[in-house]
């Protein structure tokens, strides 16, 4: 199966799963139990599509602010929820936790979760650290479970394009890739701006999973990255001091000459809005000898890719239909691999070459130095 139908058959699975159009034998799939834990503003987005999806059924809610379980809990009709993770385990039984907590807490309750024998599926990023990251993995394999982490980007109908697009060499040699996002920064929760949060983990990450996966894993990152706005007015909690950065670029060495910049912050305004809906700009570009491409919106909500190259130099817009593709709908498609065995493009060892790739760009901050990239994934996506 090539590239192009192996993404189209995930991409229409995905649909059904959102749509809750799927079933096997003409018989409803088996279903996955799910414990949810993060009942906050993400979960906003992911209990729709879990809601929907045939091959999942969430049994359980936690959060640490009870009340934010409780009412997610009657709005989608979850017969249990929790304020801990120990009470949440101890609980009502279920196979895979879906973790939509503060990026902090992550790599804490991904290890609690794989210890109680859960697969677990995680915002990103998985983990504080590369060691940590692969420690969680490892004790994954150990234990038979699995492992995945946001974000998604390698499923989407437009990463598809245009990974086929540089396979086939339409951009000539291939010299540099551009990517950017960025907006004024969430003003609902401190860990954004806190140890451990900031632009990248939030923001870049999404662009470096993207061009790594299009262009292949970074053997070197240099980075500079600033704090623009020192203290930030947040909900309930008055002004907090910013101690991440707010403002990143991020220079990748893929290899064969091959360079990539990634920009990103919480000092952009963008008269299009955060949603990504109205965005018409490439955010993402690739050059080469003999073409450019640009992804139309955000690789998050992508809403096509313009080409032009020698034979056609005049830009043409491709690959419009999104397929079903959204952001918060890797959840449903782990359920659904977990009961039809059918793989993501979505790896954790993608995941974690992308985290190494954060913590290396504050290494270079540091230190000044061009900083060496030690993890790596299966490339290309697929093979």
């Amino acid at each position: 199966m090539n590239r192009r139908e192996f993404t189209k058959t995930t991409l229409l699975a995905g649909a059904a799963v959102a749509s809750g159009a799927v079933a096997l034998g003409g018989e409803s799939a088996r279903r996955v139990r799910i414990g949810v834990i993060g009942c906050g503003s993400v979960s906003h987005s992911y209990l729709p599509v879990l809601a929907r999806c045939p091959y999942a059924e969430v049994v359980s809610l936690c959060d640490i602010r009870p009340e934010r379980a409780r009412k997610q809990a009657e709005a989608f009709k979850v017969a249990h929820h929790y304020p801990h993770i120990d009470q949440m385990l101890a609980g009502e039984p279920f196979e895979f936790l879906v973790n939509l907590t503060d990026m902090q807490e992550h790599e804490r309750l991904n290890r609690r979760a794989l210890e109680a024998g859960k697969h677990v599926w995680s915002e990103k990023p998985i983990a504080n650290s590369l060691d940590a990251g692969q420690k969680l993995l490892r004790l994954a394999l150990e234990k038979k479970l699995r492992l995945w982490g946001a974000p998604i980007t390698v499923q989407s109908p437009q990463f598809a394009f245009m990974a086929q697009t540089l396979a086939q060499g339409a951009l000539g040699s291939v010299a540099a890739a551009h990517a950017d996002y960025g907006h004024e920064g969430p003003n609902w929760s401190s860990f954004f701006y806190e140890k451990g949060g900031g632009s990248m983990p939030d923001l870049a990450v999404y662009n470096f999973t993207t061009l790594t996966g299009l262009l292949g894993p970074a053997k070197q990152v240099s980075a500079m990255l600033s704090i623009v706005t020192p203290e930030r007015d947040i909900t309930g909690k008055g002004k907090i001091k910013v101690t991440e950065e707010d403002n990143s670029m991020v220079l990748l060495d893929h290899g064969q000459g091959v360079i990539s910049h990634v920009q990103s912050g919480f000092n952009y305004f963008n008269p299009h809005g955060h949603d990504g809906s109205g965005e018409q700009r490439h955010t993402i570009t690739i050059v080469g000898s003999g073409g450019y491409m640009g992804l139309v919106g955000y690789d998050w909500a992508p809403q096509g890719v313009d080409l032009a190259t020698h034979r056609q130099p005049k830009l043409q817009r491709h690959a419009t239909d999104t397929q079903g593709y959204n952001w918060q709908q890797g959840a449903a498609l782990a359920a659904e691999s977990l009961v039809t065995g059918r793989e993501l493009l979505v790896t954790p060892e993608h995941a974690l070459h992308v985290l190494e790739i954060i913590t290396a760009a504050r290494e270079s901050q540091q230190t000044g130095r061009r900083i060496a990239l030690t993890s790596s994934f299966k490339w290309p996506i697929p093979a």
